[in-house]
């Protein structure tokens, strides 16, 4: 959604895998979806009206950050890959960065095979440098991010942030990026016992912060954490994904969704 770190790269249409992940694979041009006009029910997905219906009355926005808000993925694969290649360069291979979006840094090298104090170092070094890259301004926010963040808060709800990263991966993003004063909390991968695509770690978000998921709305990008926030009940808008994730209304953009807050229902907010 960084070391919670399992984002999902943009440029490949996505195909399952023999264990069942999800890997995307042959040019897609960026995959995220072109602009065109208001989506509609002819493409499967809503218009701006029915969008800006479904998400009235609903106070606080629980959002992902990495591939949601911020561009980080083709970071997050570059510090996977030089870290493995120091440390694991067996593994190197057949690791796809897109086959773990959602997950944490800890759940990604636990799914390379690696053990021991060897996964240990493997999780510390990419971490370390995922946040140097960080620092050095590899990762940006995608078009739209401050705009909607500002649009929610100014408008009397409330953001809080839900990701899989890892804190200190996080606070630097956000940093980074002039997004951490618009959020009243921040969940990362550290502070929960599960990650995506797990109920638990959506139904702990609104448990800490006494949400009820009958008045929030979740804003992902990845299948895994769509899965998480559906199944912990909650209302799940989809942005940048070439492929619909089950149970989520997918929406073009961030700037989509300022486009239908600020129309609101029949013209209003």
């Amino acid at each position: 959604m960084n070391p919670a770190d399992g984002r999902r790269g943009y440029e490949d249409p996505i195909s399952p895998t023999a264990d069942g992940r999800l890997r995307r694979e042959g040019p897609a041009a960026g995959g995220r979806l072109g602009r065109k006009g208001p989506m509609s029910p002819a493409d499967g997905r809503l218009g701006h009206e029915g969008l800006a219906a479904m998400v009235a009355g609903r106070r606080v926005w629980l959002c992902d950050l990495d591939g949601t808000l911020v561009d980080s993925a083709p970071v997050h694969a570059a510090a996977f890959r030089a870290a493995i290649g120091e440390l694991a360069p067996s593994a190197l291979g057949s690791f796809r960065y897109d086959a773990h979006a959602g997950a944490t840094t800890r759940e990604v090298v636990a799914g390379l095979g690696v053990g021991g104090d060897v996964a240990e170092r493997l999780v510390r070094r990419k971490q370390r440098l995922y946040r140097e890259y960080v620092e050095a301004g590899r990762v940006a926010s995608f078009p739209g991010a401050g705009r909607l963040l500002d649009r929610l808060t100014s408008g009397g709800r409330t953001a809080y942030l839900v990701t899989s990263g890892s804190r200190g991966s996080v606070e630097g993003v956000l940093a980074a990026c002039s997004l951490g004063g618009y959020f009243s909390g921040v969940l990362t991968g550290d502070d929960a016992p599960s990650g995506k695509p797990d109920p638990a770690f959506y139904r702990h978000a609104c448990e800490r912060w006494s949400v009820d998921p009958d008045d929030a709305v979740a804003l992902e990008d990845s299948e895994h954490g769509v899965a998480s926030a559906v199944g912990a009940g909650l209302v799940t808008l989809q942005v940048n994904a070439v492929e619909p994730a089950a149970g989520a209304t997918q929406v073009r953009d961030l700037d989509e969704i300022v486009d239908f807050l600020g129309r609101g229902v029949n013209g209003s907010e």
